[in-house]
């Protein structure tokens, strides 16, 4: 490692150290001092799409992996915030000047909570606020992903799009093979026979196999019930779809799993025709530039694109606990 990445990577430390204490004071700093470096809970800035006097649609981008990890330190700015993802949601459906919202996905899923908490936003929109919602796939809207696009009022994908993947999967390491070629003894003390199940340290057991596929059996049959209600196909037809095969967006149409083929311009299109609002004004949501993403910018504006660098940093974060996913990996 040279000598500006060994510079960076300490600054980097620094930043995280200062990302934790700003977060800790911002959170009892007064409402006024917040204000001056974020902008108002209730409200996102806006980029005009297109102008229009008749009504208004509101765009909403989910990118990348759905999880609630949001950005913890000054260098994270442009990975997937989940609790500002459902305000967004939360702020389209009580804005009285909107008509309508269009969900643009590209994740390859994510959380199976979080998932579950996104659609159900979507769900109790479409009741309490009877606001109609379309989905707009991008180049992957895959497991997680189709998961909360299910209850849209409308799918539209690329013919390219990668979509499906419908299914549940949870993984882990077994390196007790390596650590008894390396003389390290992991010694455990648990309160019961299962506390470490999927221990990264030792073979699972025949048992431990069963009531984990279980846990999987249930997640999944919450996934098929939710196409079932969503896309009002049989249970049988979406078990058969959903052994955990991705398709195409051309594919998935012909299975029943979207309604239209075409782009994110299609999809407004085709919410401004069944609005009947050909002149409606088109809005984008962005993400607040608050004063850690500000910071935020300007170090990676200095380390530059180093991806491995961030990778890394995002690693250290992340838990290494298995988890389940509604998730498509490749």
């Amino acid at each position: 490692m040279n000598k500006k990445r060994w510079l960076a990577l300490l600054i980097a430390v620094v930043l995280f150290v200062v990302s934790i204490g700003f977060q800790v004071a911002t959170s009892i700093a007064s409402a006024n001092f917040e204000q001056i470096f974020t902008f108002p809970e209730n409200k996102f800035p806006e980029e005009l799409i297109e102008k229009g006097t008749n009504g208004k649609i509101v765009v909403l981008h989910l990118d990348g992996v759905i999880q609630d990890t949001a950005p913890s330190t000054l260098l994270n700015t442009t990975s997937y915030n989940h609790k500002q993802f459902l305000k967004m949601l939360d702020v389209a459906a009580r804005d009285s000047s909107v008509d309508g919202i269009i969900l643009r996905i590209n994740t390859p899923g994510g959380g199976v909570v979080e998932s579950a908490e996104v659609h159900d936003k979507i769900v109790d929109i479409q009741q309490e606020y009877k606001k109609p919602i379309y989905v707009s796939m991008g180049n992957t809207a895959a497991s997680g992903g189709y998961y909360i696009s299910a209850p849209a009022d409308k799918i539209v994908a690329h013919p390219a799009t990668l979509t499906g993947s419908i299914g549940v999967i949870m993984e882990g390491y077994n390196l007790s093979e390596l650590t008894d070629k390396l003389g390290i003894e992991v010694n455990t003390i648990k309160s019961g026979e299962h506390k470490d199940i999927m221990s990264t340290f030792r073979e699972m057991t025949d048992e431990e196999r069963q009531i984990l596929q279980t846990m999987i059996d249930d997640m999944y049959g919450d996934f098929v019930q939710v196409i079932v209600e969503g896309r009002g196909l049989s249970e049988e037809k979406v078990r058969e779809l959903g052994d955990g095969r991705v398709y195409t967006g051309s594919q998935a149409k012909e299975n029943g799993l979207v309604d239209e083929l075409g782009s994110l311009d299609d999809t407004i299109d085709l919410m401004k025709n069944d609005l009947k609002l050909k002149n409606a004004q088109v809005v984008k949501y962005n993400s607040p530039l608050g004063f850690e993403k500000f910071f935020g910018m300007s170090m990676q504006s200095f380390i530059g694109k180093d991806e491995e660098l961030i990778n890394m940093l995002d690693i250290i974060r992340e838990s290494n606990a298995p988890r389940a996913m509604y998730l498509y990996s490749n």
